[in-house]
C-alpha cells in the first residue's frame, strides 16, 4: 500500500520572547520576511485558522487555502468574488474536530503543505511537522499570541541567514530552516 502525504511545513515569523502576533497582527513590518514567504508558499496549499485568513483580509493569490474554523457556515458568510476565490483555488473550512488526516488527505495533490498560523493551529500540526521555516524576528514586542515551544532537540537546522535592520527593516531577524530528525524506522505517512 502506498502512501501520499504531503510535506508539512510550518512557517513562521517569531520574537525573541515567543511572540507572533498582537491584535489579530504582525506586531512588525517586515519586507523581506514577507518576500520569502510568498517564494515560499507560492503554488502550494496553505493551512490557517480564521483569524489568520480574516487579518490577511483575502485569499492569497496563487496558492490553495483551507481555512480551519469551528463556524460551519463561515465560508457561506465570506461573499468572496469570482476573481478572490479563483486566485485561492478554493477555500475549505473545516469543523475543528476535523483530523489532521483529513486536512492531510484534502492537500493531497500538493508535494507540501505550509502551516501559517494562528498558534493553535500551529499548536496542533507540530507534532505531524517535517519542517520548520521560521524568521527569527531580534525584538521583544507585546503581543497576545505566542508560538508553542519547541523542543529543537528534535529538529536539525539545515539553514540560516541573518539581516540586520535597515531603513525597511525596523528589527534584525533571521531565516532559519529545520527538518525534523526522524528515527531509522519513521514513515512519513503515518500521523
Amino acid at each position: 500500500m502506498s502512501c501520499r502525504r504531503p510535506r508539512v511545513t510550518l512557517v513562521a515569523a517569531i520574537a525573541d520572547n515567543g511572540v507572533i502576533g498582537r491584535d489579530n497582527a504582525l506586531p512588525w513590518r517586515l519586507p523581506e520576511d514577507l518576500r520569502r514567504f510568498k517564494a515560499l508558499t507560492l503554488g502550494h496549499t496553505l493551512l490557517m485558522g480564521r483569524l489568520t485568513y480574516e487579518s490577511i483580509g483575502r485569499p492569497l493569490p496563487g496558492r490553495r487555502t483551507l481555512v480551519l474554523t469551528s463556524d460551519p457556515s463561515w465560508l457561506a458568510r465570506q461573499n468572496l468574488d469570482a476573481e478572490a476565490v479563483g486566485s485561492a483555488d478554493t477555500v475549505a473550512t473545516l469543523a475543528t474536530a476535523a483530523t489532521i488526516q483529513q486536512v492531510l488527505e484534502l492537500a493531497a495533490n500538493d508535494p507540501e503543505l505550509f502551516v501559517v498560523g494562528g498558534a493553535r493551529v500551529y499548536e496542533s500540526t507540530l507534532p505531524i511537522a517535517d519542517r520548520l521555516s521560521l524568521t527569527r524576528v531580534h525584538a521583544a514586542p507585546q503581543g497576545d499570541t505566542s508560538f508553542p515551544p519547541i523542543d529543537l532537540s528534535a529538529w536539525k537546522l539545515t539553514c540560516q541567514e541573518h539581516h540586520e535592520s535597515d531603513d525597511s527593516h525596523a528589527f534584525a531577524f533571521t531565516f532559519e530552516c529545520y527538518e525534523r530528525i526522524r528515527p531509522a524506522n519513521d514513515s512519513s505517512c503515518s500521523v
